[in-house]
Order: structure tokens, then sequence, then C-alpha cells
């Protein structure tokens, strides 16, 4: 086997659970091949490099293999080569979301709690 569809190669690979999401994502641009954007029936070799975006980050793998079956993620994981720049830049923004603000920390004000308006009907009673 010398070539394989771009959306049967991910779901074997293990980035997406099924053919379907794959392709969405695909038709979405989510996905490139050799830094073009593609469709889900394109041909894909040993030797080309996949970026794909899946939230945040974005991955950037070199094809080792071809697979149209689905198999354990070791086997999987021996079907791409990380690049060097992609896995530096996913530890980069998985360090930035560690060391990030929790966003309900910022918040201080809002909804008063049973106790907070226990205390505003007293001050209003009082009055």
């Amino acid at each position: 086997m010398d070539s394989l569809r771009i959306d049967k190669w991910l779901w074997a690979a293990r980035f997406y659970k099924t053919r379907s999401l794959a392709t969405e994502d695909i038709h979405k641009g989510r996905v490139e091949v050799n830094a073009q954007a593609i469709k889900p029936a394109r041909e894909l070799k040993v030797g080309d490099t996949v970026a794909i975006r899946q939230g945040p980050v974005t991955r950037t793998v070199v094809v080792q293999a071809l697979s149209a079956q689905r198999g354990p993620a070791p086997v999987a994981q021996q079907l791409y080569e990380e690049t060097v720049e992609s896995r530096q830049a996913r530890d980069h923004a998985a360090e930035q979301r560690r060391l990030g603000t929790e966003p309900a920390h910022s918040i201080e004000t809002g909804r008063p709690t049973k106790r907070d308006r226990r205390q505003i009907e007293q001050i209003w009673d009082a009055e």
C-alpha cells in the first residue's frame, strides 16, 4: 500500500474516534497536508507532513507508515512521528494552561450567598 485516504489514516492513527469526525474537521479546514488545504479523499503518502488543529493546539506530524486498520495506541503511534517544534509548542501550551489563573477566581462580585442575603435582609429590616 503506497497511498491511503487521509480520513482513514487519521482514524487509524487515533487522532479521531470516527472517520466522520475526521472528515468533519477536514471540511472545517483544521487539517492540512504539506501546508495545503485538503479534502477527505486526499491520498496520503509516507513522508507527508500533516498539521492537525485540535482545540488551541496544532500538532504537526510526519507520516511514517500507512494503515487502514485501527489498532491499539502503541501501534497507532508508530504510524507517525511528531516534529520537535510541535512537541515543544504543545508542552509550552500545557504549561501556560497550568500556570493560568482560574477564571472563577477573578469574579469578585456575583450572586449573593444565602448568608449574604440574610445579612442584607437584616440591614433592610433595621432601617
